[in-house]
C-alpha cells in the first residue's frame, strides 16, 4: 500500500479498511480512528475485527456507520 495516498473518493477505498485509510478518508487522525474502534459499536465506535494484532473494517459496515452518523445527526 502506498502511504502517501490520500482515499478522498469512496471507489479508490479496498473492501477491507485499516485505521489509516479511515484517517485519510475521514480527515482525522489514526489515533482517534484506533479510539473509535475501542468504543462499543452501540454508542458510536466504528465496527471492527481483528487479524492478528491489527484491526480492520468491512468496507461495508464503514459506509453503514457513516450512515447511521448522519442520521443521528439530523
Amino acid at each position: 500500500m502506498d502511504n502517501t495516498q490520500k482515499y478522498t473518493n469512496w471507489d479508490l477505498l479496498p473492501d477491507t479498511l485499516t485505521a489509516l485509510h479511515i484517517s485519510h478518508f475521514l480527515g482525522i487522525s489514526r489515533r482517534r480512528v484506533y479510539e473509535l474502534f475501542q468504543i462499543q459499536v452501540q454508542q458510536g465506535g466504528i465496527p471492527n475485527f481483528q487479524i492478528g494484532a491489527s484491526k480492520r473494517v468491512d468496507k461495508a459496515d464503514f459506509k453503514q456507520w457513516i450512515t447511521q452518523r448522519k442520521e443521528e445527526t439530523k
